[in-house]
């Protein structure tokens, strides 16, 4: 299985969409793919914002990037058409996601998690590659692997990783993840102390000794996330958080 390599990029709008896939496709060759995820303070939809991306620029070969547009499982209305069926058999690709909590007073949610959508997507959109979240930080891994069980046997395809801090840990999942799975291991840039500490708050993140929130360090350990991948056949995903696209991966995915 060939790795591939993917970028996240946040869905502010069309404009700004364009705007890092014009600087994907002139700098970071080595990026075949763009994931998106789907954020409830932003207008454009994660399915929109991948058909923008599609249509906004091309690889250094010709070749369209694949898109794979992130879905909020409490989003999802049981009673109503899938809003992003259309776009998921264009980009033969989704995440499902349980996503952070909305507004609730703004935002309508629907009492259904992401198994139930995994299989609603499944049955409806046989065609298309379902990918299940996996949050290694979250529970006990002996809970999240029961997680992931559940939404494997409803017909995910495969995992999208929330962001690691940590080779070691990563190695220690890949040792217990089912073999003949897609997996995409996730990275994301952490410069600040205050970011730190809202994944430690949020996400329960336990950062290893030598965790550096420098520029040179992140980029570092998005380089070893991404050979980890390949060494495995597995994919890699890098999601620049409030730091300039190039600033994080430029250089890193130049080839």
């Amino acid at each position: 299985m060939s790795s591939r390599i993917s970028v996240e990029l946040v869905p502010r709008s069309a404009e700004s969409v364009r705007s890092e896939m014009a600087q994907v496709a002139d700098r970071l060759r080595g990026v075949d793919t763009v994931n998106i995820p789907d954020l409830l303070k932003f207008d454009l939809r994660s399915w929109q914002a991948t058909e923008v991306a599609r249509d906004a620029a091309r690889r250094a070969d010709g070749t369209a990037y694949r898109t794979i547009p992130h879905i909020r499982s409490a989003d999802v209305d049981p009673d109503a058409p899938l809003p992003m069926a259309d776009e998921a058999r264009r980009t033969g690709e989704l995440l499902v996601v349980s996503g952070d909590d909305a507004d609730y007073f703004h935002s309508a949610t629907y009492p259904v998690d992401a198994v139930d959508v995994i299989r609603r997507v499944r049955a409806e959109l046989p065609e298309v590659t379902v990918y299940a979240g996996l949050d290694p930080y979250r529970q006990a891994m002996t809970t999240e692997m029961r997680y992931l069980d559940r939404k494997l046997a409803a017909g995910a395809n495969g995992i999208f990783t929330q962001p690691f801090f940590d080779t070691h840990l990563m190695a220690a999942w890949a040792s217990v993840l089912p073999e003949g799975i897609d997996v995409w291991w996730g990275a994301t840039s952490v410069t600040t102390s205050g970011a730190m500490g809202y994944w430690r708050r949020r996400n329960r993140v336990v950062f290893p000794a030598g965790f550096d929130s420098s520029m040179p360090w992140q980029r570092d350990f998005a380089r070893r996330v991404v050979d980890f991948a390949r060494e495995r056949g597995h994919h890699a995903y890098l999601m620049p958080v409030r730091a300039p696209l190039l600033d994080y991966l430029g250089g890193v995915l130049d080839g």
